[in-house]
C-alpha cells in the first residue's frame, strides 16, 4: 500500500501541503510510514504571523477558558489512547506498552497544565516597607510572553510535545510548533484534538520537515518572544546564536550516574537500574549511563545486573512482550557501534549485549572503559551502560561529576547521611535516592545543571518561564 501524503503543515488553522515531501520511517522494519510537508523559510514567516494572531486570541480567554480547553484535549487523549500508542511504536520505535505509559503521562502533562492555568497568581507587594512608599500599595500578576517557538525530540514524541504546550496555553501564549523530523505523526494526531477541543485556530501553528531549511529563520524572527528546546548540544548552540537576545529554555541532554553504595539492596538496585538504562533503547537524556559500585558489593551487583540485561526480551514494538525496540535509526544504532568498539579497542570488556542488527541495538553492559572514551564522557543516548569500582564515597561522587552534562544522579543506600551527603555534592538538577536516574515526576521541576541547559520543565515550573511579571502600583498621595 503506497505510504499517505500528508498535509501536516498548521497554518492559521489550515491543514497545508508543501511542494516538497519529507519520508516518515518506520525503525523496526525500514517500512515508509507517510510523507509529510516540508516546510520553508516562507512557511515559518506566516506561521510566526498568524501566531501573532493566535497570542492576542490566547490573552483575551479568561485562565479558565484556557483550563477547560486543556481539560478537554486531555480527555480527547486519554480516549485515543490505544492509537496514540500505536503510532508512537510504529514512528518511534518504542515498544507499545512503554507508548502507553507515555500517552497516560501525556494525559497527566495536559491535566496539571488545566490546573495550573487557574493558579498562575501574583501577590501584592509592601511598597510601604521604605521610606517614601507609606502612600503607594499595589500587587503583580503574571501575563503571557506572546509567540513561543517549541522544538521537540523524537523519544518521547507526545509527552514532551505537551510539557510545552501545556504550559505555553495555560500561560496565555500562541505556539510555533516543530516536531522531530522522526516523529512527527504523532504531533499532527494532538494539534487536531487540541483544535478540536476549543484551541483558538491561531494559537497552534505547526511546521514538519527539516529543522536547517527553516529553523533559524523561525527562531530569530523578531515577533518570537521565547524559544523552547529539547534536543541535541549542537543544535542547541545553533538555535541560540539564531534567536539571539531572547527568552531560552533549553534542555541540551546528560550523562546520568548512579552510585551503589556498599549497604544497598542490590536486588533493588540492580533491577531499577537495568529499567532506567534499556527503557527506550536507552534513548533518554536522563537514562542510567554510568554505575560506581562499592567494590564490596561490585561482583554481586555486576552479576545481577548482567542476567537482567539478558532476559529483556527484544523484537518488535508492537508485540506486548517487547521490553526493547530499534534505535530511532540504523545511522543512530551505527553511531553507537562505533562508540562501542572505541571502548574496546582502549580496554573495555563487553559483559553482555553489543550486537546489532540494523538499528536494534542489543543491550550492553561494559567494564573497565578507560575515564576519555565517548561512551563514559559523551552523552551515549543509546543502550550501553559501564560499570565501575569504588572504594570511598567521595571518589565515586568525583566520577559522577566529571562530565559536562548532568540532569539527574542517583544513588542507592540505606544511610540517610550518605543519602543526604551525596544529594548536596553531586552536581545534578535532581538526585534520586534508591531509585533509578529515569524516575520524573511530570509535575516536579526538571532541567540541567550543567553546561548548556538553562530554565526549567515540569508544568508549574514551565509555566513561570513562558509568563512574566506585571507590577501595578497606585500612588494615593
Amino acid at each position: 500500500m503506497k505510504a499517505p501524503v500528508l498535509r501536516s503543515l498548521l497554518i492559521g488553522g489550515k491543514w497545508r501541503r508543501a511542494a516538497t515531501c519529507m519520508p516518515v520511517d518506520n525503525p523496526f522494519t525500514g517500512e515508509l510510514i507517510a510523507q509529510v510537508a516540508c516546510a520553508t523559510e516562507r512557511h515559518a514567516m506566516e506561521a510566526v504571523a498568524s501566531a501573532v494572531v493566535g497570542a492576542g486570541q490566547m490573552r483575551d480567554l479568561s485562565t479558565g477558558t484556557r483550563s477547560a480547553i486543556l481539560h478537554r484535549a486531555a480527555a480527547a487523549v486519554e480516549r485515543a489512547s490505544d492509537r496514540f500508542a500505536q503510532k508512537i511504536a510504529i514512528e518511534s520505535g518504542k515498544p507499545v506498552s512503554h507508548a502507553r505509559r507515555e500517552v497516560a503521562r501525556a494525559v497527566n502533562t495536559l491535566r496539571l497544565s488545566a490546573e495550573e492555568a487557574v493558579r498562575l497568581t501574583g501577590e501584592t507587594v509592601a511598597f510601604d516597607s521604605m521610606p517614601g512608599g507609606e502612600a503607594r500599595s499595589g500587587f503583580y500578576f503574571h501575563e503571557p510572553l506572546g509567540v513561543v517557538v517549541a522544538i521537540t525530540p523524537f523519544n518521547d514524541p507526545l509527552n514532551l510535545i505537551c510539557h510545552k504546550l501545556g504550559p505555553a496555553f495555560a500561560a496565555g501564549n500562541a505556539v510555533v510548533l516543530k516536531p522531530a523530523e522522526q516523529t512527527p505523526l504523532v504531533a499532527v494526531m494532538l494539534a487536531k484534538l487540541l483544535l478540536a477541543a476549543g484551541l483558538p485556530p491561531h494559537a497552534l501553528n505547526l511546521l514538519t520537515g527539516y529543522g536547517d531549511q527553516f529553523g533559524a529563520a523561525l527562531t530569530g524572527h523578531p515577533d518570537v518572544a521565547m524559544v523552547s528546546f529539547t534536543g541535541g548540544v549542537r543544535a542547541g548552540e545553533r538555535i541560540a546564536a539564531a534567536a539571539g537576545a531572547r527568552r531560552l529554555a533549553m534542555e541540551l541532554g546528560a550523562n546520568s550516574p548512579v552510585i551503589v553504595a556498599a549497604d544497598a539492596d542490590i536486588e533493588k538496585a540492580a533491577g531499577a537500574c537495568v529499567s532506567g538504562a534499556f527503557s527506550a533503547a536507552g534513548q533518554n537524556c536522563i537514562g542510567v549511563q554510568r554505575i560506581y559500585v562499592h567494590a564490596s558489593r561490585y561482583d554481586a551487583f555486576r552479576d545481577r545486573f548482567v542476567a537482567l540485561t539478558k532476559a529483556l526480551r527484544l523484537g518488535d514494538p508492537l508485540c506486548a512482550e517487547t521490553q526493547i525496540g530499534p534505535m530511532i535509526g540504523a545511522a543512530e544504532a551505527q553511531r553507537l557501534d562505533g562508540w562501542l568498539e572505541e571502548a574496546v579497542r582502549t580496554g573495555a570488556r563487553v559483559l553482555a549485549g553489543g550486537k546489532r542488527q540494523g538499528a536494534v541495538f542489543e543491550p550492553a553492559v561494559i567494564e573497565n572503559a578507560p575515564g576519555s572514551t565517548k561512551l563514559v564522557c559523551e552523552e551515549a543516548f543509546g543502550p550501553v551502560v559501564s560499570l565501575f569500582r569504588y572504594e570511598e564515597l567521595d571518589d565515586a561522587i568525583r566520577q559522577a561529576n566529571a562530565p559536562d552534562y548532568a540532569i539527574h544522579a542517583a544513588i542507592f543506600t540505606e544511610s540517610l547521611r550518605d543519602a543526604l551527603y551525596a544529594a548536596g555534592k553531586l552536581q545534578a538538577a535532581g538526585v534520586m535516592i534508591n531509585d533509578s536516574t529515569d524516575y520524573r515526576l511530570d509535575a516536579m521541576p526538571f532541567g540541567g545543571a550543567k553546561r548548556g541547559n538553562m530554565g526549567r520543565e515540569g508544568v508549574k515550573f514551565a509555566i513561570r518561564e513562558m509568563s512574566q511579571t506585571k507590577t501595578v502600583c497606585f500612588n494615593a498621595a
